[in-house]
């Protein structure tokens, strides 16, 4: 499965996933630029408005992007990783930072994926989210008494199961109004989530880098 792996301009909590020189494509955007110079990592596309940074004069792969768009930066990346047949996305320095807002709609553009037939991981501060849409999630225990949580997406998420967990959940209804999914904890070496119709947002805690 072709990989994409995106970075951001939100806060960089360290890199788990390191992506590979040949197969996996890599976008900077815009800022996100910032944390592959870190990293010593050479994105094959540096997109964005540049309202964050101003872009390297020498960069062979640029692509500007209006400033008045309907696509955050990320989103515009997350398009062009589709194009390039890339069906996992692991996008670093979508959380965080002053913008609550880019952290909101990076969780709406982890559906966006999954209704384009991809599936996308956005890393936060040892934690790390996901979407599920009508179907079944089993996330491995990383953690002792490791976090999970689960949030609608949507107007309602019908049929959700959770197993392996403190709480287990069976059919149960989660609405967006009442975050009953949050915090609960793995206690199984694998936790089961599942939703028979509905959006879940689907997050769970990882151990510390070292």
């Amino acid at each position: 499965m072709k990989r994409c792996f995106i970075f951001a301009a939100g806060t960089f909590y360290g890199l788990r996933k390191r992506p590979e020189s040949t197969g996996d494509f890599i976008i900077a955007a815009d800022a996100g630029y910032r944390i592959c110079q870190a990293q010593r990592i050479v994105p094959n596309l540096l997109l964005g408005d540049f309202d964050s940074m101003t872009p390297p004069a020498d960069f062979p792969r640029l692509r500007r992007l209006p400033v008045e768009k309907d696509d955050t930066d990320t989103l515009a990346a997350l398009r062009i990783g589709l194009e390039q047949g890339c069906m996992e996305f692991h996008v670093y320095g979508g959380t965080g930072g002053k913008r609550l807002d880019h952290t909101l709609a990076n969780l709406q553009s982890l559906l966006f994926l999954r209704r384009h037939g991809a599936r996308g991981y956005l890393y936060d501060d040892d934690f790390l989210w996901t979407v599920i849409e009508d179907e079944t999630l089993e996330v491995s225990r990383q953690v002792e008494w490791g976090l999970l949580s689960a949030f609608c997406l949507g107007d309602r998420a019908e049929g959700v199961d959770e197993s392996g967990v403190q709480y287990p959940l069976k059919n149960a209804c989660l609405m967006p109004d009442f975050p009953l999914g949050v915090s609960n904890h793995i206690i199984e070496s694998a936790a089961r989530i599942s939703v028979q119709k509905g959006v879940l947002a689907v997050g769970w805690e990882l151990p510390p880098i070292p």
